[in-house]
């Protein structure tokens, strides 16, 4: 099995598009770093790194592409297809639904008529997803969780303690949608578990290559084009790639679906993943973000691939 630290490099036109943008952007000072959780005020905002691995598993990155970060809210993409295998679609939506709200990430709202969160990225319906993970206990659920990122990646990943500890401690606006789930039955009454559980899957650690391996597994039918490992029922990649399109960056998906036009998920870390079906995954890591929680850095980055490559879905569709 294939380490991808492993790989060698592959020069291309594809990797000196991702240079220029680097170049171009990486002077860029716009957005400020997280704040709200102690911890990733701490990160240097001039991080900054871009990786696109193609379905045959080819390698492009340029910057600090080692650097490790927590992958926050990206995490909720993987959670999803974990509570899709363990309870398939139809009863996954009774919990949880999939339409985009408008609203910034951590709005405390449910759909008036159904009682549910509206999808699984925004936090209310992550926290639900997260509920649903099976195991025994909670250090079966958070093995589970671990075994189904090692799939994604391609090597073993582990929880950054300080930053799990810095967000169970402040992280009273989820109890509270939490509290308000329970009182309508989307999630059962071990609260804390389920948050904990939450809380240590935002805070695995992953760097930028790692975010474009699982990008294109996404884009290879689940299956990880490094190691050629399954990392999701492909039955379900229509199901994530979907709610990716339409709620992966909350209260800014229809401008980029519109602009960029592919499955995207962003994360308050500074990590945007991008899915481009049978061809790539992308991406791009920047800590400081833009008024509603998106890398400023990684947005520009994929509006501009977007334009250079023909990636939008209802562009260039003879490719």
């Amino acid at each position: 099995m294939a380490n991808p630290e492993d790989l060698e490099i592959v020069s291309s036109p594809l990797a000196i598009v991702i240079d220029e943008l680097h170049s171009k952007y990486k002077s860029l000072q716009a957005g400020v770093v997280a704040n709200y959780i102690p911890e990733l005020a701490k990160v240097n905002p001039d991080l900054f790194s871009i990786c696109i691995v193609t379905v045959d598993g080819q390698v492009y990155e340029v910057g600090e592409y080692k650097q490790l970060f927590t992958i926050q809210s990206i995490s909720k993409v993987f959670a999803y297809g974990l509570a899709l295998e363990d309870h398939g679609r139809d009863y996954v939506l009774t919990k949880v639904g999939v339409e985009p709200t408008g609203e910034a990430f951590n709005a405390i709202i449910l759909d008036e008529q159904s009682k549910r969160p509206y999808n699984p990225m925004v936090n209310a319906g992550a926290i639900a997803t997260t509920s649903l993970i099976k195991g025994s206990g909670a250090t079966e659920r958070l093995n589970r969780m671990l075994d189904m990122f090692r799939r994604y990646v391609g090597h073993d990943v582990f929880v950054d303690i300080s930053v799990f500890t810095s967000e169970r401690s402040t992280g009273h606006r989820n109890r509270a949608m939490a509290h308000l789930m329970l009182n309508f039955g989307m999630i059962d009454k071990n609260i804390e578990e389920a948050l904990d559980l939450y809380f240590q899957q935002c805070a695995v650690m992953v760097n930028c290559r790692d975010l474009a391996v699982m990008a294109a597994t996404l884009a290879n039918k689940g299956t990880n084009p490094i190691t050629k490992e399954q990392a999701v029922d492909s039955h379900y990649i229509k199901d994530i790639l979907s709610v990716m399109y339409t709620c992966g960056m909350y209260n800014f998906a229809g401008e980029w679906a519109y602009k960029i036009g592919v499955p995207a998920k962003s994360g308050v870390c500074g990590g945007i993943i991008a899915v481009v079906p049978h061809q790539m995954g992308i991406g791009v890591f920047s800590p400081p973000l833009d008024a509603r929680g998106n890398s400023v850095r990684g947005v520009k980055v994929c509006e501009e691939l977007s334009q250079r490559l023909c990636l939008h879905l209802f562009e260039c569709s003879g490719r």
